[in-house]
């Protein structure tokens, strides 16, 4: 039984068009057809793929958003304040620059303890690199220290991801707070 080229549908063998979408069809090539459904399925299953990242990106970006306690203007005024919370120590310049912005002290809130975070992995990284390299240095299992610690550099990867999380929402005027540490206040 041959199918549709256009949608996958089985047709009978020697049928000018689809009865389902109405795609005219090649005759007797049966190998075509054959190809574009298995096109099709794995077409649908990288979507499949991509739906599940997307959804675990949903889900882990699942956060409250408390963009309506802040004035659309203080908003507007400070988006670049808000943008620099989340470049590392330049947080500092929204503390002081803006300093009565309900909606820059928002986010420099987030930015600082998101910097405070990196300091803290930053040392414990290197403590723990440390330990590991020689403890498996000396048992003759530096392979298996370097594929560690490569995995551990992974969680400085999620403080990137987490910073442009906060990016994007300081960019669109959105105060939602960040995955893991948003919960946390430092400024008030």
């Amino acid at each position: 039984m041959a199918k549709c080229v256009s949608c996958g549908a089985e047709l009978e063998d020697g049928a000018k068009f689809c009865t389902v979408c109405g795609a005219k069809q090649e005759i007797g090539n049966t190998q075509q057809n054959a190809q574009t459904q298995s096109n099709t399925q794995n077409a649908s299953q990288q979507n499949s793929a991509q739906d599940s990242v997307v959804n675990a990106f949903a889900s882990f970006n699942d956060t409250p958003d408390s963009t309506a306690e802040f004035d659309p203007a203080d908003i507007e005024k400070n988006r670049v304040m808000a943008i620099l919370s989340y470049l590392s120590w330049l947080v500092l310049i929204p503390i002081f620059a803006a300093p009565n912005s309900k909606y820059a002290r928002f986010h420099a809130n987030q930015g600082l303890v998101l910097a405070i975070a990196e300091v803290i992995w930053g040392v414990a990284y290197t403590i723990i690199s440390a330990v590991v390299g020689v403890i498996f240095g000396l048992i003759g299992l530096g392979l298996l220290a370097g594929l560690i610690i490569a995995l551990l550099s992974l969680i400085s990867l999620a403080f990137f991801i987490i910073s442009i999380i906060g990016i994007v929402n300081a960019a669109n005027g959105k105060a939602k707070q960040l995955p893991l540490i948003g919960k946390f206040v430092l400024l008030k």
